[in-house]
């Protein structure tokens, strides 16, 4: 699976991606790779196009009819999903980073509807 994958090393965020042969990784810290997806927002904003609506704070919904879920050419587990105004895009994710969202997926759907919109919504 050839593209564009995120991952987390220590407190760092691991950009990379991949053309032909040549794969580039850029390695930033958490305030950078905001900054990155702001100005990845405004830019998409500004080329216009259905749904260019401005990204507002942190949150964006999944807009995409269905999460895929599968493994790339390593092995390792890769969502794919659409957000927003966000062009469909890949989330590769470690063994230990996939059981632990997993694990907190189930823990939020087990819980009483009433412990979710106190904690949240979440």
């Amino acid at each position: 699976m050839a593209g564009i994958s995120l991952t987390l090393e220590g407190s760092n965020i691991q950009l990379s991606f991949q053309k032909g042969d040549q794969t580039t990784a850029v390695l930033m810290d958490q305030r950078t790779a905001q900054g990155l997806f702001q100005a990845l927002g405004q830019m998409l904003s500004a080329m216009g196009g259905e749904g260019s609506d401005e990204i507002e704070g942190e949150l964006v919904e999944v807009t995409s009819p269905s999460i895929d879920i599968g493994l790339d050419e390593s092995g390792q587990a890769v969502l794919a999903l659409q957000a927003g105004p966000l062009p469909p895009f890949m989330l590769r994710l470690k063994d230990d980073e996939a059981r632990h969202i997993a694990q907190s997926l189930m823990e939020i759907l087990n819980a009483p509807p009433d412990a979710r919109t106190s904690q949240g919504g979440h």
